[in-house]
């Protein structure tokens, strides 16, 4: 949407303000970024109030100049009223500035890191924000454990989500503590780490039941992928699942898993195939 330079002015966005801003640009480049974005979200919301009168209805009888003065300033305080509240336009508009101009965050967030969101673009594109979000949060654990043992990380990354239903069902311990367990890793008797006692689903004769099972619990997500890495590379279980995966096929490499006996659902590969291509998906999308 275009904003005029008759909007910057009868918005209450002078180029006093403008001056303003890039002193304090200097002195305080954090404070002025979140001001800048909340000017913009403002001018966005007097942009949409005006477009809304002019899809309304009126009276020719009833306006004069005074009248549309009046009306004017009514929704420039309902365009300031409505900026700045949390998770509005303002918030995307900040974290964007702060990674194009190489500044922290808020609790020390860098730039660079994979928890910041870009502007709503991806959406336009069909990918859910939970899903984008995954992907970024846990890419660098991936990347390091396909340094590790040749697995693509867009493999692992797909088996996480479709193992923790994107992060919505982890698995978690006593109280609620996390497990950062996003693989559905087994504690067997040979496991001697922290674990996680819960309810699932196991398929028995091909029918779903519900059973207490006991999962592994790791320190941080890093380690999770690190052992689930270990688990896969090390195995004997899994030779053939590595060498379908150092060849890139997604299919086989799930089909190895079902195979193997990662999961004793008998729909595993084919949802985890789907899965994956979704994640490559997304992964391009981002790039």
């Amino acid at each position: 949407m275009a904003v005029s330079l008759n909007t910057l002015n009868s918005g209450g966005t002078d180029f006093r303000s403008i001056e303003s801003l890039r002193g304090s640009a200097v002195r305080d480049p954090k404070s002025s970024i979140r001001e800048t974005a909340k000017q913009f979200e403002s001018l966005f919301m007097q942009e949409v109030m005006k477009s809304m009168r002019a899809a309304t209805m009126s009276s020719e009888m009833m306006e004069n100049s005074a009248t549309k003065l009046g009306t004017e300033m009514l929704d420039t305080q309902f365009a300031g009223k409505m900026t700045g509240l949390p998770g509005g336009l303002s918030g995307a508009i900040e974290r964007h500035l702060q990674r194009q101009l190489g500044i922290s965050g808020k609790d020390g967030e860098k730039p660079g890191d994979k928890t910041l969101q870009p502007l709503p673009a991806m959406a336009q594109k069909g990918i859910a924000p939970h899903v984008q979000s995954f992907i970024q949060k846990h890419d660098g654990a991936a990347k390091a454990a396909e340094a590790q043992t040749g697995i693509p990380a867009s493999f692992m990354l797909a088996q996480a989500a479709h193992e923790s239903g994107w992060g919505k069902r982890e698995i978690t311990g006593a109280g609620g503590t996390p497990s950062f367990n996003v693989f559905g890793i087994k504690a067997t008797s040979s496991w001697t780490g922290r674990v996680a006692e819960v309810q699932t689903t196991e398929f028995i004769d091909g029918k779903p039941q519900k059973v207490m099972a006991k999962f592994r619990a790791y320190a941080s997500y890093e380690e999770g992928f690190k052992d689930y890495a270990k688990l896969i590379g090390s195995n004997e279980r899994y030779s053939k699942v590595m060498a379908q995966a150092q060849s890139g096929s997604a299919e086989g490499f799930a089909r190895g898993l079902q195979k193997a006996g990662y999961a004793t659902d008998p729909e595993y590969a084919a949802k985890l195939a789907r899965v994956i291509n979704t994640t490559v998906r997304v992964q391009r999308a981002l790039a």
